[in-house]
């Protein structure tokens, strides 16, 4: 499933945020890897993403993360966690971790660029 996010970078707090489009709020949000938080629906599903100094979590230049074509895919087989994000179709970070946080078996691939 390809859903649309709607993302920004805020380089004077070196602060990432992404949204599905059309999702308001979230019931939790996880640490999936150090300083990566991942926020769900009532639902379980993946809504948004909080990312704090970004530059030094994704080793990358404040330059980048400033760009509008940003795809993060997630995918969940119900005992582990993919999460992959490219900027500009270049991967900048991929992490793999345990499903503690009860996200369903789901494919999604958020796009700034549908």
């Amino acid at each position: 499933m390809e859903k649309r996010l709607i993302s920004s970078y805020d380089e004077k707090n070196d602060t990432f945020v992404g949204k599905l489009d059309g999702e308001h709020g979230y019931c939790a949000d996880y640490g999936i890897s150090e300083g990566i938080y991942l926020g769900i629906n009532n639902t379980r599903f993946p809504t948004s993403i909080f990312v704090s100094n970004a530059s030094e979590v994704f080793n990358t230049s404040k330059e980048t993360l400033e760009s509008a074509d940003v795809k993060i895919n997630i995918n969940c087989n119900g005992g582990c966690i993919c999460f992959d994000m490219c900027i500009e179709n270049s991967k900048i970070c991929s992490i793999r971790c345990k499903n503690d946080f009860g996200i369903p078996k789901m494919e999604c691939l958020m796009n700034s660029n549908i």
